[in-house]
């Protein structure tokens, strides 16, 4: 089964060729939709009072998290590669990740504008890259880039797992003291410290390497007033 999409401004975007997206239902397409799915299941989980439920939300998001390397691996493995995936899996990976870190914010783990600096970077820098595929102009993900990606998602397991952890009386027991001292506000605003600024970094590299594919969208835009 597959859909096509045509965006109603692309004949207004640079290049001469409107961009399509043909949704196709594929098993790694459908992996990617399952990880946006159960973004909303785990953040309600983890909100909430009930310590099973906590414990829980792990799992949802241990089970999200695979989805995203299961489907890039099947699509290799089977050849499934289409625009729409390309354009839809890194987009489920940031809405995963955002959706993490936004309730970390919530529940005051971490400063909400560190939050906002690192989920407004994500998302500028996954348009820039889904738009430069739709150009045919792919945007390489440079090592540092990596790298920020990985601290990113190492925080938030870090803090999911111990969070996690202190609802479980068995562990909390044992561990309490060691917990309480890993989950220090300090150590997670220095964590968090890290990863905002790499995420800061990052970004104003990745505009200046590309600030020629900027310019022609700039231009492309100025050219309709």
């Amino acid at each position: 089964m597959a859909f096509l999409f045509i965006c109603p401004k692309c004949s207004q975007l640079p290049g001469s060729a409107v961009p399509k997206l043909h949704l196709e239902l594929s098993l790694p397409n459908q992996l990617t939709l399952l990880r946006v799915l159960l973004t909303p299941v785990f953040v309600v989980l983890l909100l909430s009072n009930s310590p099973v439920e906590m414990q829980l939300s792990l799992v949802v998001f241990v089970i999200a998290a695979v989805t995203d390397w299961y489907d890039g691996w099947i699509a290799r493995k089977m050849g499934y590669t289409s625009r729409w995936g390309k354009f839809f899996d890194p987009l489920a990976d940031k809405i995963l990740s955002s959706a993490a870190l936004f309730a970390y914010a919530g529940l005051g783990l971490v400063d909400v504008w560190m939050v906002w600096i690192v989920v407004a970077r994500d998302f500028l820098i996954t348009g820039l890259r889904v738009y430069a595929e739709y150009r045919d102009q792919p945007i390489v993900t440079s090592r540092t880039a990596q790298a920020k990606t990985f601290s990113q998602f190492v925080v938030i397991y870090y803090i999911l797992i111990l969070y996690v952890g202190r609802s479980v009386p068995a562990i909390y027991a044992r561990f309490g003291s060691l917990i309480d001292s890993l989950m220090h506000p300090q150590v997670l605003y220095g964590m968090m410290l890290v990863v905002t600024l790499s995420a800061v970094g990052t970004g104003a590299v990745y505009l200046w390497d590309n600030r020629k594919f900027l310019r022609e969208i700039y231009d492309g835009i100025a050219g309709r007033h």
